[in-house]
């Protein structure tokens, strides 16, 4: 993996957010620990931020957007609950850092950012990274990306109002959604499990998420 920005090595600040902001809240799962172990977080984050990479705590990051926190992208992530062959649909790709998360664990992931700014910058320092498993598009996420649909997994770091259907259509049965929904201030994380007969919606804990932007949710009554 590329060093530090600023050429420090910050492999103990990575290993203590692991130990405290992790494993210490009660995250599980060693193929998460071990993904979160391996990426230099400092990567995806603007320079002048590189000391605070590892706190607890989102980061600003550019166009009005964040970083999430550590803990977050980690909890999110463990309830995927991934498989090596999974294939992985993230709506909201940011700085990049929730996708190369996802591609040290999957086989493939495709990631939609409707910021092209960001995208853009998120594909660059992804292939920079070296993950060519990671496919980067500029556009509306809410539409999903029906052309390499369906997905085992789903996830979305930006909070819609209400679950977007193409999202659910493009999931397949027995696979996974996890997102925030909700308005400011009344949002919970969900995970969502597509049967045969239905979907099977489980809350998780309350959360803060910027909303989640796009044409269709504009339009959303």
């Amino acid at each position: 993996m590329v060093a530090a920005s600023d050429g420090r090595d910050r492999s103990g600040e990575r290993e203590r957010m692991i130990a405290d902001q992790l494993q210490g809240r009660g995250i599980r799962s060693v193929t998460v620990l071990d993904a979160m172990r391996r990426i230099p977080r400092e990567q995806f984050v603007p320079d002048v931020c590189a000391g605070e990479a590892y706190a607890d705590s989102a980061l600003a990051i550019d166009c009005g957007q964040t970083i999430s926190q550590p803990y977050m992208v980690a909890r999110m992530t463990e309830l995927l609950e991934l498989r090596a062959h999974s294939r992985v649909l993230e709506i909201g790709t940011g700085s990049g850092y929730q996708a190369a998360i996802l591609a040290e664990i999957v086989s493939e992931v495709y990631t939609i950012e409707i910021v092209p700014k960001l995208g853009e910058s998120a594909q660059a320092k992804l292939k920079e990274l070296g993950y060519d498993n990671v496919h980067v598009r500029i556009g509306d996420g809410y539409q999903g990306w029906p052309e390499h649909a369906p997905f085992d997994r789903v996830i979305v770091t930006a909070a819609p109002e209400k679950v977007p259907q193409p999202l659910i259509d493009q999931l397949k049965v027995g696979g996974r959604l996890v997102l925030p929904v909700g308005p400011a201030g009344e949002q919970y994380l969900e995970v969502l499990v597509k049967t045969e007969s239905g979907v099977e919606r489980y809350p998780n804990i309350p959360v803060r998420f910027v909303p989640m932007t796009g044409k269709a949710q504009e339009l959303e009554p």
